[in-house]
């Protein structure tokens, strides 16, 4: 008996190491030669907005008075950007999404040994091929990224926000005096902002912290995608008018992950996994519109399958 107990022991133990050797292993391979494209690029700088927790069918339905929650972006998807919905991956959390997004793989499997705050290994991302980054947003993500870039970590606004919402109302906040007044001061600065292959992040938390305390489909909730939309205006039209409208700026929108009607995500229900997309400026072709933004919502809405979601994919 006492025999047996031991081999059953040892087996258990191996079946359960071999977990960990088979799904804890890094997939990225290093060592190779970075390869670059002799072409021009049509874009000299990258605008990404991410909109932590924001579900694809909220952003694209229409309010209960049947206009758009998100004017603005509506107008650009309409007129001259190209969108869809994107697809994630589980887990649907916030740092495998921005890594999928930043980065090009997925998450580390181990990195949740570290509760998804540091990856296991090194790794290539947008960043540090940039020539500047510039971010804002959450220290819990940008963090993660700043061991491989040069970047602005605005960490200050961020606790301040949280200290002077304690009702949970978080809504996301920008920082226009950036360009309007830091640059116009700073002559080294202005030099680093007119570079090629510069980027500037925001990463937007205020949607994700509503979920989570209010759910997805209270007043809180929608409201902040106004908000949103009300920033992502202003900050469209500052960085156009510091530039001259050269149109050389390519700006995306999009989200890491969605959310459950209860206020969850990690899993892989499609209010999880669907998340909204939008690109426009340098290089973006205008999207050939098949169907209307809220037909896409109410099919998501209806709960349709990811595979059927994939037919609204909208590319010239």
């Amino acid at each position: 008996m006492l025999r047996f107990v031991i081999f059953a022991l040892f087996f258990h133990s191996v079946f359960f190491m071999s977990i960990f050797h088979i799904y804890f292993t890094s997939p990225l391979v290093h060592g190779m030669t970075p390869q670059r494209t002799r072409l021009p690029p049509p874009a000299k700088r990258l605008v990404l907005f991410v909109a932590d927790g924001l579900r694809a069918d909220t952003f694209f339905e229409l309010d209960e008075h049947g206009l758009p929650r998100a004017p603005y972006l509506r107008n650009i998807l309409h007129t001259k950007g190209s969108w869809g919905v994107s697809h994630t991956r589980v887990p649907t959390e916030s740092r495998p999404g921005h890594v999928a997004l930043i980065a090009g793989f997925y998450e580390d499997v181990s990195a949740v040994a570290k509760g998804w705050k540091e990856n296991p290994v090194e790794f290539d991302s947008v960043f540090n091929e940039s020539t500047y980054t510039w971010s804002w947003g959450s220290p819990d993500i940008l963090p993660m990224f700043a061991k491989v870039a040069t970047m602005f970590l605005h960490t200050v606004t961020w606790q301040k926000m949280k200290t002077l919402h304690l009702k949970m109302q978080p809504y996301d906040t920008w920082i226009p005096g950036f360009l309007t007044k830091s640059a116009q001061r700073n002559q080294t600065m202005m030099h680093m902002l007119n570079e090629e292959k510069v980027v500037f992040f925001h990463h937007l938390l205020g949607l994700d912290t509503n979920g989570h305390a209010h759910r997805p489909g209270s007043r809180e909730y929608k409201d902040n995608v106004k908000k949103v939309d009300e920033g992502v205006k202003e900050m469209v039209t500052l960085i156009e008018d510091f530039y001259g409208n050269d149109d050389k700026t390519a700006f995306i929108f999009t989200s890491d992950h969605g959310m459950t009607d209860w206020g969850s995500h990690g899993a892989g229900h499609h209010s999880e996994t669907l998340t909204p997309l939008v690109a426009w400026g340098a290089g973006v072709h205008q999207a050939r519109e098949n169907l209307l933004p809220d037909e896409v919502a109410a099919g998501m809405s209806s709960r349709i399958s990811a595979k059927e979601v994939k037919t609204f994919q909208y590319n010239k």
